[in-house]
């Protein structure tokens, strides 16, 4: 066994490496994200680039892999989606369920049937009519094999235009996520007129009803959005919003205390440097738990993950509370489940034990590798990965269990999560309002999120009644059992539910906090 200060000296000796070989590609500058010049991915034409002083320049841990909804699966599209397109329904400061795009609805008592009641007189940006056609377009399309939110609607049976403000929806059988999921990607209302235009390049062209208009986005280094000045609930206030990426954590923390950014979405990736921004007078640190999960992804169809035993060996072997105490600063609670406190399946589910060698080694034992064994670890390529990936090293080692590091830009890590070209994978979750949004799509067989490519018949039963049943204490005794069983397959190892972090510069008024972590920026003014 090892201390916390065993872990730390090995993560300091670990990261002398790492340290010189971010300095010799050239990207220890605390102002450049990347050695390489960008590639212009997107330029609107008819978009001009915003004008006027109240531009709110937002920092990205990573690019944003897609803008459309229909094919989106990261949490910094969100970032940016969530100022482009408008969702039938929102969250509030407490994460309860509100409209937005929607007015009203309707469930029958068998909850299957949903009469939704639309706003009237909303424009996309495009200046096409929001309507009850548009929802049934939205749906349809979100429905498509290649869609990304198939899954979140499969029990979308038939839709109906009752008339342009009312749309039905009727459901194969009870879905209790319904109106949850579409306070998410698959509520979030695309103009399709501009699909039809745009087709597969949509992504590059995205046109919603919200706030800010899509100018561009320049690969690997910003997104820019000009001002609705149409926007239905109001003018928004700032002049354009600009989304700069930065895979470097302490250089976006530098650019915020210099005043170059006014919001970062991510202070977790530099912990260390979070107590300087409490103290700087012009900043504000915002501190809350969130929904969601971080951990690791271990392919069951590639060895040695195909074997249970050495899976459960890696799983019991990381000392969640010294990842959080190394990594974190406290700012996460261990993890070992998908369900974060207050989520209505949370609870002794979640509960982490400490390492234990002897369980440990009677893993490795009864999976045939008493004397330990070796895999690649794909991660980010923030310093702030590197750390993770060290410390997981140093934790798997004194198991003979050793690991070599793999870093791969974003993008490509979700594309091999979903082709399955790894071992072991980090990729977290940030979580969602009911149970099954964090759960289902991650764990059924087939599952578009199911990165480990497993297939469990009898968690594919229980996720299904999951999410038919509409009692919540039935429901999480139904997780409950599903994680039993998950947590002996150890197909991914939950570590920790982070906090949401943020760091805001004073300049700013009007950010109203929301527990998804996804900045609204309609409400936001700037001085």
């Amino acid at each position: 066994m090892f201390t916390l200060r065993d872990i730390r000296l090995l993560l300091a000796t670990s990261l002398v490496g790492t340290m010189f070989t971010l300095t010799a590609c050239g990207d220890s500058s605390t102002t450049t994200t990347s050695s390489a010049s960008p590639t212009l991915s997107t330029t609107t034409a008819s978009n001009s680039a915003p004008s006027g002083n109240k531009i709110l320049k937002i920092g990205l841990k990573a690019d944003p892999p897609n803008l459309d909804p229909y094919g989106s699966s990261a949490l910094v599209d969100r970032m940016v989606q969530n100022s482009i397109f408008d969702k039938l329904f929102d969250l509030d400061k407490d994460g309860k369920i509100i409209p937005m795009l929607a007015e009203s609805y309707e469930v029958d008592s068998a909850g299957k049937n949903y009469t939704i009641k639309l706003k009237s007189g909303v424009k996309f940006q495009d200046g096409t009519d929001f309507n009850a056609e548009v929802v049934k377009f939205n749906f349809e399309r979100n429905k498509e094999d290649k869609s990304k939110r198939k899954n979140e609607l499969k029990f979308v049976d038939k839709i109906t235009v009752v008339d342009p403000s009312i749309v039905k929806i009727e459901l194969s059988q009870p879905f209790s996520p319904f109106i949850s999921v579409l306070t998410d990607r698959a509520g979030m209302m695309v103009s399709p007129e501009a699909v039809k235009k745009y087709g597969d390049d949509f992504l590059n062209h995205p046109v919603g009803t919200g706030p800010f208009i899509f100018v561009e986005h320049v690969n690997g280094d910003h997104v820019t959005l000009k001002r609705n000045d149409n926007y239905w609930n109001g003018k928004p206030k700032l002049d354009g919003v600009e989304f700069k990426v930065f895979t470097n954590g302490p250089a976006a923390i530098q650019n915020l205390k210099s005043g170059q950014l006014d919001l970062l979405d991510d202070l977790t990736v530099a912990t260390k440097l979070i107590p300087s921004i409490k103290e700087d007078a012009n900043l504000t640190v915002i501190s809350n738990p969130g929904m969601g999960y971080q951990g690791i992804h271990l392919n069951t169809t590639k060895e040695p993950f195909t074997n249970k035993y050495l899976r459960a060996a890696v799983d019991r072997a990381i000392d969640r509370d010294t990842v959080i105490k190394v990594l974190m600063d406290g700012y996460a609670s261990p993890a070992n489940s998908p369900f974060a406190p207050g989520n209505l399946a949370y609870g002794d589910s979640d509960k982490v034990e400490k390492p234990d060698p002897a369980i440990i080694k009677d893993l490795l034992a009864k999976g045939g590798k008493p004397d330990g064994f070796s895999f690649k670890f794909q991660i980010g390529t923030s310093p702030s990965q590197e750390q993770f990936g060290a410390v997981v090293q140093n934790m798997l080692k004194p198991y003979n269990i050793t690991v070599e590091l793999e870093k791969i830009e974003f993008g490509q890590l979700l594309e091999n999560g979903d082709k399955g070209n790894f071992q072991a994978l980090q990729i977290g979750w940030s979580g969602r309002p009911d149970p099954d949004q964090s759960f289902y799509d991650f764990v059924v067989t087939k599952g578009p999120q199911n990165y480990s490519h497993s297939s469990i018949p009898e968690i594919d039963k229980l996720a299904t009644e999951g999410r038919q049943e509409l009692d919540d204490a039935k429901r999480k005794a139904i997780y409950d059992k599903a994680m039993t069983i998950l947590h002996d397959e150890a197909n991914y190892v939950y570590l920790y539910h982070v906090n949401n972090v943020f760091g805001l510069s004073k300049k700013i008024s009007g950010f109203n906090y929301v527990p998804d972590g996804v900045f609204r920026t309609a409400t936001i003014d700037k001085k």
